[in-house]
């Protein structure tokens, strides 16, 4: 599944980098869980969360059946 993960966070990074932001993998847990670190200008974004929930967890979940949610990490 993290191979998947990195493969769908690869067509999610260009929309955060032209944003001067980027996405870091963090771990996929066992229970489907993935954890991330937005970096960059993505990290003191104020809408920070609903890039996280709308952008990046929704396409994961679209890319990767299976995953349960995801989750940032400082």
């Amino acid at each position: 599944m993290r191979e998947d993960v990195l493969k769908a966070l690869d067509t999610i990074r260009p929309f955060l980098q032209a944003d001067d932001g980027d996405i870091e993998l963090i771990e996929v847990t066992e229970d489907a869980i993935v954890k991330v670190k937005l970096t960059g200008a993505c990290a003191i974004c104020p809408m920070f969360l609903m890039t996280l929930r709308a952008g990046v967890e929704r396409s994961l979940m679209r890319q990767v059946p299976g995953i349960k949610r995801v989750e940032a990490v400082n």
